[in-house]
C-alpha cells in the first residue's frame, strides 16, 4: 500500500511537470544520402611496430600459443 501510493504521488509530480513543456511539431529532414559508403581503406601495417611486443626468443622467433582444436 505504501509503495503505490508513493508510486502514485510520483506519476502526479511528474504529470504536473510534463504540462510545462510545450508542444512541438516534428521536424522532418529529407536527405539524398542513401546507402553511403566510404571507400575502402586498410590500415598501414608495419612489422616492426607489431614485434615490439611480441614474445622473442634468444634466434628472434616469435613465440606464440598453439591454436587448440575446440571440440
Amino acid at each position: 500500500m505504501k509503495i503505490e501510493k508513493e508510486a502514485e504521488i510520483i506519476l502526479e509530480k511528474f504529470r504536473e511537470a510534463l504540462q510545462d513543456i510545450p508542444e512541438l511539431e516534428e521536424t522532418q529532414y529529407i536527405v539524398d544520402n542513401v546507402n553511403l559508403t566510404r571507400p575502402d581503406c586498410g590500415k598501414d601495417k608495419n612489422p616492426e611496430k607489431i614485434l615490439r611486443n611480441a614474445e622473442v626468443d634468444e634466434n628472434g622467433n616469435v613465440i606464440a600459443e598453439k591454436g587448440k582444436w575446440v571440440k
